[in-house]
């Protein structure tokens, strides 16, 4: 796997694993006071918490790919 790839693999892991994490940790608004937001807008998001275990998740996930490629099992090379 080349730099490029790998850093286009990565980019690829870290958007489907941040929709994945996007749901944890919310708790939708129910007071009244805070009418101004959407009604399924989270009361607090907590997004660099989410943003951080979205790069640890995605590091992790990385590593497994490139290891898969990188040990032959996967290749995407002409056999010929």
């Amino acid at each position: 796997m080349t730099w490029f790839t790998g850093v286009v693999v990565y980019v690829l892991v870290w958007w489907t694993v941040l929709f994945a994490v996007l749901p944890l940790w919310t708790k939708p608004v129910v007071s009244p006071q805070q009418a101004e937001h959407f009604p399924g807008a989270p009361d607090r998001p907590l997004l660099w918490r989410k943003i951080v275990v979205t790069t640890v998740v995605s590091a992790l996930v990385w590593s497994v790919i490139w290891l898969v490629v990188e040990s032959g099992v996967i290749s995407f090379r002409d056999p010929a």
